[in-house]
């Protein structure tokens, strides 16, 4: 018997034809990974490592006091509109929190004529140098300002405009992003996440390279870098061990896995020619066959999908974390 049509869809012209939703799932995963980063799951995170009476004195010194009414009477904690350096020191990154949360784009925020573009890698790597950390008290009385006529002029300002002010602008900037960028960002979210397995054992970190002394007292360097995007080794005796080489798809559109899975094939056959015995590949696996991505990658050991390592959550991101500590030699975090 033949199946009767949809009688939703049945009338629709076919001259109707919305775009996909690749993007905005794309955008989710950046999305689930900026929570971790620049939105309100991170400054939580920050929070709940530091000194809660060491806040409210910075606080009491950097908002003012007809502000703090303001906030107290709508129930919104003062550090969820204000930075105080406490907070950033114990997670850098935050410095995009409050840019978001300013209405500020990357680009505009880091010009020339602002004075914040020396801070500017404090958002993207997550970390802090010593001259950046010079400068997070000035960062802190700088932001007051812009930020209390925020407060002031939203009447009855609510916690949920706080939570969604910054999604505007995050928007706003993943829209005028082209694929690549997007690509790029995926990118350094996933180091990100992997700072984050390895934090209790970094030693030195810059934008591109994490160098950590495992359990055994070795050094091992965890480098961003181009085929492949991730590079690990360990070093004995001074000399550097490959460990694994991982690469990273940020693309969703289902349509076009395999190019993605093959692209990642070629940097992984360098990486082989190169002497890495492990390869990993980090890419969309919602709704897509994986014998078609083992078909197009063969050489990739181990598959994660794009979408739980940048939430930090589900079985692969579970799977991911375990193979990080086992590869680079520490306790699971």
């Amino acid at each position: 018997m033949k199946a009767s049509a949809n009688p939703l869809t049945a009338s629709v012209p076919k001259t109707l034809n919305p775009p996909g939703a690749s993007r905005q799932v794309q955008f989710y995963q950046l999305l689930a990974a900026a929570r971790k980063q620049w939105f309100i799951d991170a400054l939580s995170d920050a929070l709940a490592k530091v000194e809660q009476v060491v806040v409210k004195e910075q606080t009491n010194k950097y908002v003012p006091a007809d502000v703090q009414k303001v906030l107290a009477s709508a129930g919104i904690r003062d550090e969820h509109v204000f930075p105080v350096p406490v907070v950033i020191e114990a997670k850098p990154s935050l410095i995009g929190y409050y840019r978001l949360l300013l209405g500020a784009p990357q680009k505009s925020f880091y010009a020339g004529p602002t004075g914040m573009a020396v801070l500017k890698s404090m958002e993207e790597s997550g970390a802090a140098s010593e001259k950046q950390k010079s400068r997070i008290p000035e960062f802190c009385t700088a932001m007051a300002q812009p930020l209390s006529e925020l407060v002031r002029q939203i009447p009855n300002i609510t916690s949920r405009d706080i939570s969604e002010l910054p999604l505007l602008t995050y928007g706003s900037q993943l829209q005028g992003s082209r694929n690549t960028a997007i690509g790029k960002q995926a990118m350094a979210d996933i180091f990100l996440a992997i700072a984050e397995l390895v934090e209790r054992f970094i030693i030195e970190r810059t934008t591109t390279t994490l160098k950590i002394k495992n359990s055994a007292g070795r050094i091992v360097s965890i480098v961003r870098q181009h085929d492949p995007d991730v590079a690990i080794y360990e070093f004995v005796e001074d000399l550097p061990h490959f460990k694994v080489a991982i690469e990273v798809k940020g693309g969703t559109d289902k349509s076009n896995a395999h190019n993605r899975a093959g692209e990642a094939e070629k940097s992984h056959q360098k990486a082989k020619k190169a002497g890495f015995p492990e390869f990993w590949t980090i890419i969309s696996k919602q709704g897509i066959e994986m014998r078609k991505l083992l078909a197009e990658s063969p050489t990739t050991n181990h598959w994660f999908n794009a979408a739980e390592v940048l939430a930090r959550k589900g079985k692969d991101w579970d799977s991911f974390r375990h193979r990080i500590a086992g590869i680079v030699s520490i306790p699971v975090s």
